[in-house]
C-alpha cells in the first residue's frame, strides 16, 4: 500500500515508497530518491526506478542534487537531506552482483529478497542460504549485515527459521532439528572471531564470541508451531529477563558460528530481542535501533495502508449514522429526504427557465430551508404520560 500525500514538509518518514530519476540524477551524478506523491507530480514523464519502501527517508525532489527541476509541490525544501542513506539501488542497480532488476541478460529464475537492515536487494542465490522453500520468513538479514551485527547470531541459534548451506569446513546453523550440527573450535582457548570488525561495540562481541549450537534447537516457523511445547519453552526462555538483566548473555554460548551467509527470521522476531541498557547503547553504535521499533517493519507498513485505504472508503454519512441510537437515525434520515427532495425541486426550476444557479440562490435555498425546519420543529406538541 503507497501513500500519495506529499512527505517533503514532514521531514524524515519513517517508512515510505520511494523512487529514483534516472532522467534527473543519471549514473554519476549524486544519488536521490524521491516520494510517490512527487514521482506522479514531478516526473511524471521521466525514467524511474522503484526502490520499494526505504525507512527514515526525506524525499530529495527539487534539492541541490536536481540541477535543472524544482518540487512543483514543495519549492521551498533544504539543500541536502543529510539524514538520508543511499546505495546502488538508487542507481537501478541491486544485490552483491550489482545488476539492474528486471536483468535482461539474466536467464536463471531468481526472487529479490530485501535485507531488513541495509535495505538493499539480493538473489536468493548470493545469500549463501537459500530461501525456505515454503516462503514460511518475514524478515532477511543479509551476509554483510550479519557480520556487521554479530550478536544476531547469538539469536539465530534459537530464532533462524531455515538451515544454511553446508560447506567444506562447516555447517552455518541446522534450525531444523536434522543432523548434526558443526561449528568454528576456538584455538587455544581463544574465542574472538576472525570476522568482528574492530569498530563493533564490546557488548555485541561477547555474545558472538560465545555462540552454543544447541542440537535440540527448532526455531519458530511459522505461528502454529507455538503450539510446540520445546519451542513455546525456547520462547519463555527469550522473552523472560535473566538475572543479569541481559537476554542476549544469557544465551550461554561457548562455541563460534561461521558468520558467512544470510539469516531468514519469522514474524515477530524482533521482540525477542533484549532491550536491556547495555543492548540499546550497542544497537545505537551500530545504528540498528530501528530492529526494536514494532512500526519499522515492511509488513506494519503495509497494515498501515489497509487501515487507511479502508478509512478512505468509508462513507462520512454512514459513519455518522452508526454512531446514534435508533430515534435519531429516523430522524436524520427523514431530514437528509426532505433536503434532497426539496432541493431537487428547487432547482428543477430553474432548468425549466434555463437560468444559472448562482451563490446566493443557493443561500436563499437553505436559509428557507432551515426556516421550514425551525416552524416544523416549534410546531410540535409534546406529551408526558
Amino acid at each position: 500500500m503507497c501513500d500519495t500525500t506529499l512527505t517533503s514538509y514532514q521531514g524524515s518518514v519513517k517508512r515510505q515508497a520511494l523512487y529514483a530519476c534516472s532522467t534527473c540524477t543519471p549514473e554519476g551524478e549524486e544519488p536521490a530518491g524521491i516520494c510517490l506523491a512527487c514521482s506522479y507530480e514531478c516526473h511524471g514523464s521521466h525514467k524511474l526506478f522503484e526502490l520499494y519502501t526505504k525507512r527514515n527517508f526525506r524525499c530529495d525532489c527539487g534539492n541541490s542534487k536536481f540541477k535543472n527541476l524544482e518540487c512543483k509541490l514543495f519549492p521551498d525544501k533544504a539543500k541536502i537531506n543529510s539524514g538520508n542513506k543511499y546505495n546502488d539501488n538508487f542507481f537501478g542497480l541491486y544485490c552483491i552482483c550489482k545488476r539492474p532488476y528486471p536483468d535482461p541478460e539474466d536467464e536463471i529464475p531468481d526472487e529479490m529478497i530485501q535485507c531488513v537492515v541495509c535495505e538493499d536487494w539480493f538473489h536468493g542465490r548470493h545469500l549463501g542460504a537459500i530461501p525456505p522453500e515454503s516462503g514460511d520468513f518475514q524478515e532477511m538479514v543479509c551476509p554483510a549485515c550479519m557480520k556487521r551485527c554479530p550478536f544476531l547470531w547469538a539469536y539465530a541459534a534459537q530464532l533462524a527459521v531455515t538451515k544454511v548451506s553446508v560447506e567444506d569446513d562447516g555447517l552455518v546453523l541446522n534450525v531444523d532439528g536434522i543432523g548434526d550440527q558443526e561449528v568454528i573450535k576456538p584455538e587455544n582457548g581463544d574465542h574472538q572471531d576472525s570476522t568482528l570488525k574492530e569498530d563493533v561495540p564490546e557488548h555485541g562481541k561477547d555474545a558472538v564470541t560465545e555462540v552454543k549450537a544447541e542440537q535440540t534447537n527448532e526455531p519458530c516457523t511459522s505461528s502454529s508451531s507455538e503450539s510446540d511445547p520445546q519451542t513455546a519453552l525456547k520462547n519463555q526462555h527469550l522473552n523472560t529477563e535473566s538475572q543479569s538483566g541481559c537476554r542476549l548473555q544469557d544465551l550461554n554460548a561457548k562455541q563460534l558460528i561461521k558468520k558467512d551467509t544470510a539469516t531468514y527470521w519469522p514474524l515477530n522476531w524482533r521482540s525477542k530481542l533484549c532491550t536491556c541498557k547495555d543492548c540499546m547503547k550497542m544497537y545505537g553504535e551500530l545504528d540498528v535501533l530501528f530492529l526494536t521499533d514494532e512500526y519499522d517493519t515492511v509488513l506494519a507498513y503495509e497494515n498501515k495502508g489497509k487501515v487507511d485505504q479502508a478509512a478512505d472508503r468509508r462513507d462520512p454519512l454512514m459513519d455518522t449514522l452508526n454512531s446514534m441510537d435508533r430515534v435519531q437515525q429516523v430522524e436524520l434520515i427523514c431530514e437528509y429526504n426532505d433536503l434532497k427532495t426539496e432541493l431537487k425541486d428547487y432547482l428543477k426550476r430553474f432548468a425549466d427557465e434555463g437560468t444559472v444557479v448562482k451563490r446566493e440562490d443557493i443561500q436563499q435555498f437553505f436559509e428557507e430551508f432551515q426556516s421550514k425546519k425551525r416552524r416544523r420543529v416549534d410546531g410540535m406538541q409534546y406529551y408526558c404520560s
